[in-house]
């Protein structure tokens, strides 16, 4: 009896330190299992993408000032036009977006090609008050609007991240151009002295540019395909400067 408990307490023994030996704290590389990832990035990869952003355009509050010069008061009546502030917007938005990645151990640089379809259309309006005094002369009613519309947006981009098990938090920078059309309306009523109508209006489309920076995470979820949320600051320099900030969700594939 005393033999058999002998050998089990050494089968017990071996079997114990052959466990120890696949616990990687006891081996010494404790650091290294928790570092180590499982997950390959390195590749090309392409997916889809949504967005919703705040919008802030710095409308010049004498924008409109060239076509409410075209305005001539009837005699007794008087226009008054109010100072524009800057417009504003909340838009939604769908793109798509390509890279590839070169992955050092834990580590991802790489380039990306991203194209965003906003929808901006950033409004800002001023009106005029009607009034009649005791010499009955008369303020007209006035309005005032732009529409600021930027449709389009494309960039490249330069990302670093981290691997986190199977989590890709990066940072990125880019450039782009961009499409901005500038929508602008001025009014007035009673009678205005005007060849046409009551109302003027104009609209400019231009090519501009802009550039972007921001942070996000890639989640693998299966073999290649993974999920993507995202925030990112852009600045648009053009006759009228546009701020935006999106938070994006994406779906994605690497080969």
């Amino acid at each position: 009896m005393r033999r058999f408990f002998l050998v089990a307490a050494a089968m017990c023994g071996a079997a114990a330190g052959a466990q120890a030996a696949d616990l990687p704290f006891l081996r010494g590389s404790f650091t290294e299992g928790l570092t180590r990832s499982s997950v390959s990035w390195q590749g090309y990869y392409f997916g889809g993408q949504a967005s919703y952003g705040s919008v802030n355009s710095r409308v010049a509050s004498d924008i409109n000032s060239d076509l409410q010069s075209t305005f001539l008061p009837p005699p007794g009546i008087g226009y008054t036009w109010r100072p524009l502030a800057n417009a504003h917007s909340n838009p939604t938005g769908y793109g798509a977006f390509a890279g590839y990645n070169s992955q050092w151990e834990d580590v991802v640089v790489g380039i990306e090609v991203n194209y965003i379809r906003d929808g901006i259309a950033s409004v800002t309006k001023s009106a005029g008050l009607r009034y009649e005094a005791d010499n009955v002369t008369i303020q007209s009613v006035t309005d005032s609007n732009v529409t600021v519309r930027l449709s389009d947006f494309g960039s490249l981009r330069v990302r670093g991240g981290y691997i986190m098990g199977n989590f890709l938090p990066y940072l990125f920078a880019g450039a782009g151009l961009g499409s901005q059309t500038l929508d602008r309306g001025v009014s007035a009523f009673p009678n205005p002295v005007r060849p046409t109508s009551g109302t003027a209006t104009a609209t400019k489309t231009k090519l501009v540019y802009g550039y972007s920076a921001g942070a996000g995470v890639d989640v693998m979820l299966l073999s290649g395909l993974f999920l993507r949320a995202e925030y990112e600051y852009r600045r648009v320099a053009s006759d009228v400067e546009t701020n935006i900030n999106t938070v994006r969700a994406g779906l994605g594939y690497k080969f």
